[in-house]
């Protein structure tokens, strides 16, 4: 069920940013690609004493499909006592002159599942949404919030972390 009902809120957010992209005149988004590193805060914890909130650091990328408003984008999120590895597939929109904001979804891949990491302590599907921007020549500003569903073992509980960092276009 919480699959079917993550399919069902990507879709109906695509189509609606797809179609405001499509009423609007488009402004010039940010194009290419790059890697960065920051911080990362996991906000929730599960039912167990060992699944608390994790604060760390976070090794993001990007990398933009050409001619198109779609980038894969990559995530590892480390700091609690695992490590959680994010693919991403995203829908980018352009909102101001090298800036986009982006929703999209993936996988969180736990390295050593049971133990802690600010997107749960098990493999789970993952939303995303964020912001990016060029803030001087090759350097990318971004943030985001990834939302892991059901991502804590012997728990319904979701997961839910915030990652800010700067990074270097490519």
């Amino acid at each position: 069920m919480r699959t079917t009902a993550f399919v069902a809120s990507t879709l109906i957010a695509a189509s609606i940013i797809i179609g405001a992209g499509k009423a609007a005149a488009q402004p010039a988004g940010m194009n290419g690609n790059y890697v960065g590193a920051g911080i990362s805060a996991g906000v929730t914890h599960g039912v167990h004493s060992n699944d608390d909130a994790v604060f760390g650091g976070n090794v993001q990328g990007r990398v933009a499909i050409p001619q198109t408003p779609i980038s894969v984008r990559g995530a590892v999120l480390f700091g609690g006592d695992a490590t959680a590895i994010v693919p991403t597939l995203t829908y980018d929109l352009p909102i101001a002159k090298n800036t986009n904001l982006y929703v999209g979804g993936g996988y969180s891949f736990i390295t050593d599942e049971g133990h802690n990491t600010q997107l749960g302590n098990r493999d789970a599907a993952v939303v995303s949404f964020g912001a990016e921007s060029e803030v001087s020549k090759n350097v990318i500003a971004y943030g985001d919030a990834k939302w892991a569903i059901d991502a804590y073992n012997n728990s319904s509980g979701d997961a839910l972390s915030f990652q800010t960092g700067i990074g270097l276009r490519f």
